[in-house]
């Protein structure tokens, strides 16, 4: 890893950003502040190797004007991994100019990237009022990270990229939200099998950082392994649950 993580939990504690304007204190609205005031504490620290991730990609293509085209700007990557996870669209791509380049996508995998001699640390950025109770929030595809375990075994790519999350819990004072507390995990410190899965909300891999198991110790491509007999576990028990409710109980009207 890059960056510092128990040295930057110690510099964001009891900081503050203003309160949003929006209605609400929840989702979004709430996380861009704390997102954007983490990504200047490591931007100070790191200023020639952190990026928004669009940002990567348009100084990533600017630096070469002459390649133009999905396919060649593709190949400007050195890591077929870390473009799975890194690129936009087909379209987007083709039609990125200098003049027209990218812009800030919610969806983004990375809220913060860090590069360093060819190393990309993708963090996202969680938020947490811990003036509520919520359910965990959606953290990754499941199917997403499927097919980048099976890119990573495929390429051999294993240790050029890390991922990891950083949880700010806040809570509202007056006009400012004040980062009470703040936690870190590597995904891949995780235990592949205890991570869940909820199938109904886009097969989305949810947690709390804070809650975050990091005791996990082999190696990237066990990990990957892993994870991939997790999913296709799952996977199969979910596909076996749709057949036994949506499908079984009217196969005898098709007769």
């Amino acid at each position: 890893m890059i960056v510092n993580y128990t040295d930057l939990i110690e510099k964001v504690k009891r900081t503050t950003v203003p309160k949003p304007l929006s209605i609400t204190l929840s989702g979004h609205a709430a996380g861009e502040p704390f997102d954007k005031h983490v990504y200047a504490k490591i931007k100070k620290q790191f200023p020639k190797n952190t990026f928004r991730q669009y940002e990567y990609l348009n100084d990533l293509f600017s630096k070469s004007p002459d390649t133009i085209g999905f396919n060649a700007r593709q190949e400007l990557f050195n890591s077929p991994t870390v473009l799975f996870l890194l690129s936009r669209g087909k379209n987007a791509t083709d039609k990125w100019s200098i003049e027209n380049p990218f812009e800030e996508k919610q969806n983004d995998t990375a809220d913060i990237l860090v590069v360093k001699d060819n190393f990309y640390e993708l963090i996202d950025i969680k938020t947490r009022n811990i003036s509520k109770s919520a359910q965990p929030p959606n953290i990754i595809s499941a199917y997403k990270l499927a097919q980048l375990c099976a890119k990573m075994i495929d390429n051999k790519e294993f240790d050029n990229f890390t991922i990891n999350y950083f949880e700010i819990n806040w809570e509202l004072e007056k006009d400012k939200l004040v980062c009470q507390d703040a936690h870190f995990g590597c995904l891949f410190k995780a235990n592949p099998a205890d991570l869940y899965i909820n199938w109904a909300a886009a097969m989305q891999i949810q947690f709390h950082v804070c809650d975050l198991d990091q005791t996990f110790k082999g190696e990237r491509k066990k990990w990957a392994k892993e994870y991939l007999k997790h999913f296709v576990i799952q996977a199969k028990k979910r596909s076996d649950d749709m057949i036994k409710k949506f499908v079984k109980p009217f196969e005898k009207y098709l007769n």
